[in-house]
């Protein structure tokens, strides 16, 4: 409950649930302590976090910047502890003194790793607004994108627009060096910080890194990269003097601008085959539909840079309204205050006057085509749940709907398709009718697409099982119905090609 609270925001059960850890004994819970400390930012004393951290103890915490002592000097490098402490690690000097945090530290990781991560403190801890340069944690953006990557082995990566690191941690499974890009001089070093618990945690874990900073694509201008990841400062946020603009989430610019240049630009830092992936919010002005304005952006693209394949998957649209509810908390008012009322009504007036109707967010993944064709789009909505992770999902769409946009419909219709194992099928009728009235073909895995299947469609997939051609399939599908064979091929050609692109028929 305290944990679900506070992904809430709500720090009242965790406070109440970590309280005894306030005043702990060495014999107390290492993990409340941890959590007091780290997550909600309140003091504990000097021996319990000892007890806590056996092996960096209170000086190497120190010494790292990660606490400071109540009444010490703050800052890096350790205090004067005087003779050497006990078996607890801390000195008997200290013991009894009130340690506080500098920053959030938390343990991270995925199905191979187990990290540490330090960033900044958040609002829940800090019980205010942030500072204007603030440093992001894990938050649901980087693990989205972290979830949302294609994990093929990769010679260089880049992670542009870092932050505390969380993507370059990531990349060090797959990537044999990675080059981490950031406007903030905070983040880099954080990113740095980050990185080096990594590789002092496991020897040999971290390949060479390169820190740079700068905006955008400059610092590596002239680069190329097979990947490049991205949860750049998407957010859109007036330009109002009277506001704070945080740099985790603001990247100077007007409306949706940023993303649409990273769009436009990215392709000159790909090498052929490589790919791109990065979130995004995007502006939908009133009589248009998100996928108008991603047409327009990938027409632009197309003029003036490199033609790149486009899988754009819009994940949840909002109001204006929503929309500024959202980020006008984020910073740390709290609604029904002045500051708050102050952001949402600019916010309001920012899209007023852009005629803005909706704000779309998503995972957008582009692709510079390895070979001399016609580079392919699609533009997807997935409201709903999605496996977890979609990095392979996402890998396996790609090279389906690269190998779709090298091959011709014969070619097509040339393979034994088989409906993959994750795909069922659903009838519906009304009672005591003997044919279904609606006919629903469902994937369990990838984007969780549900398809309205056609008698003809039924039919092909009832026999899709690798054994005959999709010509010969169809063809007998043809002939029992007493239709003509060209004109079914005609029909379902087209829906076969969507299906093998969302990997319900493979």
């Amino acid at each position: 409950m305290a944990s679900a609270a506070l992904h809430r925001e709500q720090p009242l059960p965790a406070l109440l649930a970590t309280e005894a850890e306030a005043s702990a004994t060495p014999a107390d819970d290492a993990c409340g302590v941890l959590i007091r400390l780290f997550t909600l930012g309140r003091r504990v004393r000097a021996a319990a976090l000892a007890s806590a951290l056996p092996t960096l103890g209170v000086e190497g915490a120190v010494a790292l910047g990660l606490v400071r002592l109540e009444g010490g000097r703050a800052g890096f490098g350790p205090p004067d502890f005087g003779p050497a402490g006990g078996s607890d690690g801390a000195s008997a000097a200290v013991a009894d003194r009130q340690v506080v945090a500098t920053c959030d530290l938390r343990p991270y990781g995925d199905d191979a790793h187990d990290w540490w991560v330090a960033s900044d403190l958040s609002e829940v801890a800090l019980g205010g607004p942030l500072r204007a340069d603030h440093v992001l944690g894990i938050g649901g953006a980087s693990t989205t994108l972290a979830s949302w990557t294609v994990r093929r082995p990769v010679a260089r990566a880049l992670d542009l627009g870092t932050g505390c690191g969380v993507q370059a941690l990531h990349l060090t499974g797959h990537a044999r060096s990675i080059v981490t890009t950031d406007i903030s001089r905070r983040a880099l070093a954080y990113a740095a910080f980050n990185l080096a618990l990594a590789a002092s945690e496991e020897p040999g874990a971290v390949p060479p890194v390169e820190l740079l900073r700068g905006d955008l694509l400059e610092p590596v201008t002239g680069q190329q990269f097979p990947l490049v990841v991205s949860n750049p400062p998407f957010v859109i946020t007036p330009r109002d003097e009277d506001l704070t603009l945080y740099e985790y989430r603001d990247g100077g610019r007007a409306g949706d601008t940023l993303v649409r240049s990273l769009v436009r630009q990215v392709g000159t830092v790909l090498e052929p085959g490589g790919i791109a992936q990065f979130l995004g919010n995007w502006e939908v002005p009133t009589g248009r539909t998100w996928r108008d304005v991603w047409g327009e952006w990938l027409d632009e693209q197309a003029r003036e840079g490199v033609p790149l394949d486009a899988w754009v998957v819009q994940r949840e649209s909002q109001d204006p309204a929503e929309y500024a509810e959202l980020w006008a908390r984020d910073g740390g008012a709290q609604p029904g205050s002045e500051a708050h009322s102050r952001m949402y009504a600019a916010w309001l007036r920012d899209f007023a006057a852009r005629d803005v109707e909706r704000v779309g967010f998503g995972i957008v993944t582009l692709q510079r085509p390895a070979t001399d064709r016609a580079p392919w789009r699609s533009l997807d909505e997935a409201y709903g749940p999605v496996a977890a992770p979609m990095g392979p999902a996402v890998d396996a769409g790609l090279r389906a709907r690269t190998w779709l946009a090298e091959h011709s419909d014969d070619e097509v219709l040339d393979v034994a398709w088989s409906c993959a194992l994750d795909v069922t099928e659903e009838r519906h009728g009304l009672p005591g009718a003997e044919d279904p009235s609606v006919i629903l073909v469902r994937q369990g895995g990838g984007l969780g697409r549900v398809v309205r299947a056609g008698t003809l469609l039924a039919a092909y997939l009832g026999v899709a099982d690798g054994e005959l051609t999709a010509a010969a399939a169809l063809d007998a599908i043809a002939t029992v119905l007493g239709l003509d064979a060209a004109g079914v091929r005609a029909e379902l050609v087209p829906q076969v090609r969507d299906l093998v692109a969302d990997g319900l028929l493979v």
